[in-house]
């Protein structure tokens, strides 16, 4: 499956050091204001060569939009896109043709399809990840006219995390520390630990968190297509994600009386004095904000020697080579963003066609 989405919905193609990777964007409402800077700007939030933290590949990453926009706004017609590879060392992947890395796809792929692409991973490469970002940058264009805002941010790597709500921090920070936290001196001693590990030719995962704002009450189904469960469709989708959790998650062990959520009248408004449910309930958003959790894992490709096998059942060694991102955690900040804000904007389309019919 290579398209997501209901209604507002994202097909992708490409892959890692081929031609392009590209996709087609269809459902998108006509008329709504199209921003290249802003669309090419989410992009090079995720574009690699960015800071010492994350993979030297350098790429422009620059968009093209092919169709579905005139005179600046769209037209309700499929917005096909392309961004070109242009820095792919292929000949970096050349020692894994016929090996199984520790913890990657290789094995399943082969299993799977019987055919693999082995530089750089081919399709299972987060570099796909950038059509996802052309598609979450047009739907923020359009949730911006809704007044819903999306916005995370790294709140955990390793060992050194944020422990305080995501409403004690200034979110207009994130984007002012090479590592994408709100805290600036937490920031400095995520960015100096990332730094160890890779001068030790190992990784690190962490935490993304995400927070969604002005988000009207009712997206969402009773039942299936749960709000919560399509967001976490579309975060576990993301390459490298192990777990999410939303509102209280997994820390939700404790007594009825100190997590639920008590309503009350705010000048003729019905609101709730906490927010432990993350914004859902009965898998509909209450108007609240929507956050959760993200957690990835350490990236797979490690500059240290590692035992493994070889596609004939052999035992090998193996050690990479090559560019690789030290933490994924800084440039996964926008593609979270991305999927939550396609699946918001899907949802709020669905909940217009099932207003169509009361």
């Amino acid at each position: 499956m290579n398209t997501f989405g209901n209604i507002y919905r994202l097909t992708s193609y490409g892959e890692s050091h081929g031609a392009a990777i590209g996709g087609v964007i269809d459902g998108c409402p006509a008329g709504i204001r199209v921003d290249m800077e802003f669309i090419q700007n989410e992009l090079n939030r995720r574009r690699p060569g960015q800071s010492n933290i994350t993979t030297p590949r350098e790429e422009a990453d620059e968009v093209e939009l092919l169709s579905g926009i005139y005179e600046g706004k769209t037209t309700g017609t499929p917005i096909g896109f392309i961004i070109r590879n242009a820095n792919q060392h292929s000949s970096d992947y050349d020692n894994l043709k016929d090996i199984y890395r520790p913890s990657h796809a290789d094995y399943t792929y082969t299993q799977k399809y019987g055919i693999r692409d082995h530089r750089g991973g081919g399709r299972s490469s987060a570099r796909e990840t950038i059509a996802r970002c052309v598609g979450g940058a047009l739907a923020k264009l359009a949730l911006n006219q809704l007044n819903i805002e999306v916005v995370a941010y790294t709140s955990r790597v390793g060992h050194i995390g944020l422990d305080k709500p995501y409403t004690d921090y200034d979110l207009s920070l994130i984007e002012s520390t090479p590592v994408r936290c709100p805290d600036p001196e937490k920031a400095a001693e995520m960015i100096e630990f990332i730094e160890e590990i890779k001068s030790k030719g190992d990784t690190i995962g962490g935490v993304v968190t995400c927070v969604v704002k002005g988000t009207p009450v009712g997206l969402g189904e009773p039942v299936f297509n749960k709000l919560h469960a399509a967001l976490g469709d579309a975060m576990l989708g993301i390459n490298a994600a192990k777990g999410f959790e939303y509102g209280d998650g997994f820390d939700v062990s404790r007594r009825g009386s100190e997590v639920n959520d008590v309503f009350y009248n705010d000048n003729g408004k019905v609101s709730a004095r906490t927010n432990h449910s993350g914004g859902i309930q009965g898998g509909i958003s209450n108007g609240q904000d929507i956050y959760f959790r993200v957690a990835f894992k350490p990236v797979a490709t490690i500059l240290m020697r590692q035992d493994t096998i070889n596609t004939h059942g052999e035992y090998t060694a193996l050690k990479a080579r090559g560019r690789h991102d030290p933490c994924v955690l800084p440039r996964a900040v926008p593609v979270v963003e991305a999927m939550a804000a396609m699946t918001i904007l899907d949802y709020y389309l669905l909940s217009k066609i099932n207003q169509a019919f009361v």
